[in-house]
């Protein structure tokens, strides 16, 4: 929950648009300002305030506690122009919620926690649980001194920056060993303990050999994720208390899942009691991955029989792909969820052309695999195999990244070994018909007139289809100077449908810098002035040109009407 607090009308007026806009995730307190932060602050994971920084600070102080459990403070100027990351930037979640809030209103965030105000991820925002020197790696890596990077399990991280001599190390690891002095451990949740019980096993039992079988097998508790047990046991008291004093999931299978999952200790007993002749083993291997620690029975100090049994297994990483799509090229088009995934890439792939359109939003440490034109089918492999290695991968291209880019060669590369995210972005036809008017009102159809992966029938009969239908149409790939007949042939079907003079909007670098536009016919569009850059839009039997703008009405019911002619104002 947001607390937001204002003393003046100019900060009410702004609190309000915050209220409206994040309706399920605010609270407004009214009451005088010290009264309200007061209240705010017990009662809110974070704060807004539309004061002055320094009456903020005043009221604040007496109220700190400790970073970890203080709650994110955002300050927003009288004028609106500014907010601050105030308190908690990083535990408190202040920095990201700046750039929400800056987002909304418009003002510009201010970062001040030092790594995030020069690119570099926190270390203790990974996600990761964390021990050692974080203050003494960071301030390194602030300095630009060398910092190495030790993965001992591969797992999706932001990029650092890292050398192989670092004086500073970052260790990714899941064993139990104490950093050094100037070591930073970050914890992967990479480890599943697989735990049976019996009937009334007590909790002590069971987690007392989840911790000596972690113990044995030199292993921390903190890269514990997951516990994992059979259906059958999935409200044993003992083994759902044990989970909830370790802090983690319990997450059940079926005792058919589990008897196909091959295992070095089946046995007799849980096939009778459970179904299936593995329960600690099978659990721990359900989801793949390698066994660090065999099947350990609990030990009772009054010798009775054990009630419990548990197995660890580390399991395996999961690389993440972005495919990110880009939009049509102007910086206020990119999406925050696309910005998002570029800083949290350690490996990006994608088309140089494109990739130098957001170079300066990528990480320090971000290792950036180019190529040229006419390599999709490269990128996309190569991007799912750095995936496959375990690291946090984004694949770019522009506009929408599944509309004739390279979310489908990715996806068609991809298995389900890694997770895959797809980030929608604005496309050429969308950006296009926004400067051209509102051409695509109706039913719309994008084609795109390259026969370099798509016969030339097949595109001639859907060019056909969407004439026949009466369908607007946006053309990409319209021609270039080695397919130079394609966009002409197209007109042409079009005509057999269509009245010369229906309107046809031509965008060319649709918001770039030499972004250029006009609005013709298909009897008067002239192809030569067409190439790989241009946006083609063909309107249907009810596009109109109205005041210079291109309108298809959402229904037919227009057309009707203006059969005797055009609208009043339409030319």
């Amino acid at each position: 929950m947001i607390g937001l607090i204002s003393a003046t009308a100019a900060g009410a007026a702004a609190r309000d648009r915050l209220a409206a806009a994040w309706p399920d995730r605010t609270r407004v307190y009214d009451a005088g300002a010290g009264e309200a932060v007061r209240a705010a602050f017990a009662e809110c994971e974070q704060l807004v305030c539309f004061l002055a920084t320094g009456a903020v600070v005043r009221l604040l102080a007496p109220l700190l506690g400790d970073k970890a459990t203080d709650p994110g403070v955002v300050c927003v100027d009288e004028g609106g122009r500014f907010a601050v990351s105030l308190l908690g930037g990083h535990g408190g979640g202040a920095n990201e919620l700046a750039r929400e809030v800056g987002g909304l209103l418009g003002a510009e965030p201010v970062v001040t926690t030092a790594t995030d105000a020069v690119g570099l991820p926190g270390l203790d925002t990974l996600g990761f649980p964390f021990e050692g020197a974080v203050a003494a790696v960071s301030r390194a890596l602030l300095d630009g001194e060398p910092v190495s990077l030790e993965a001992e399990v591969a797992w999706p991280l932001p990029a650092l920056p890292s050398s192989p001599r670092g004086a500073h190390t970052v260790r990714l690891t899941d064993r139990a060993v104490a950093p050094g002095e100037r070591e930073v451990l970050l914890r992967p949740p990479s480890l599943v303990v697989g735990v049976g019980a019996s009937r009334g096993a007590p909790a002590d039992e069971v987690l007392g050999l989840v911790e000596e079988a972690l113990r044995e097998a030199g292993l921390s508790p903190r890269s514990v994720a997951e516990l994992a047990t059979v259906d059958a046991k999935s409200d044993e008291p003992g083994i759902v208390a044990a989970a909830a004093r370790l802090g983690v999931p319990l997450v059940t299978y079926p005792a058919g899942e589990l008897a196909d999952v091959p295992v070095p200790n089946p046995s007799g007993a849980p096939l009778a009691a459970v179904g299936t002749p593995s329960v600690a083993e099978a659990a721990a291997l359900a989801r793949g991955g390698e066994l660090l620690l065999p099947k350990r029975k609990s030990v009772r100090a009054d010798g009775r029989p054990a009630m419990a049994t548990c197995a660890v297994a580390r399991r395996p990483a999961r690389g993440r792909l972005a495919v990110v799509g880009l939009g049509p090229g102007a910086r206020d088009l990119l999406t925050p969820r696309a910005t998002a995934e570029l800083r949290r890439a350690s490996v990006l792939v994608g088309l140089d052309q494109y990739v130098d359109q957001i170079r300066d939003l990528l990480r320090p440490g971000t290792r950036v695999l180019e190529s040229g034109l006419g390599a999709e089918e490269e990128r996309a492999r190569t991007a799912v195999a750095e995936a496959r290695r375990g690291h946090a991968v984004a694949l770019i291209g522009s506009g929408d990244a599944g509309v004739y880019a390279m979310a489908s060669p990715a996806l068609a590369e991809a298995s389900d070994d890694i997770d895959v995210v797809g980030v929608p972005g604005v496309t050429a036809a969308l950006a296009a018909g926004a400067i051209l008017g509102a051409p695509l009102g109706h039913d719309h159809v994008s084609i795109s007139l390259s026969d370099l992966h798509t016969p030339w029938e097949v595109i001639e009969r859907r060019v056909r289809a969407a004439a026949e239908a009466d369908i607007v149409v946006t053309f990409y790939n319209p021609r270039s100077r080695g397919r130079d007949w394609q966009l002409p042939q197209a007109l042409a079907i079009l005509a057999g449908h269509r009245d010369p003079a229906t309107p046809v909007g031509v965008v060319r670098n649709a918001s770039r810098p030499d972004e250029s536009s006009r609005l013709t016919t298909l009897g008067e569009l002239d192809p030569a002035t067409v190439d790989m850059m241009t946006v083609v839009t063909v309107g249907n039997t009810a596009t109109r040109n109205i005041a210079g703008r291109m309108v298809t009405p959402r229904g037919y019911r227009w057309q009707e009407s203006t059969r005797t002619g055009p609208p009043e104002g339409a030319r």
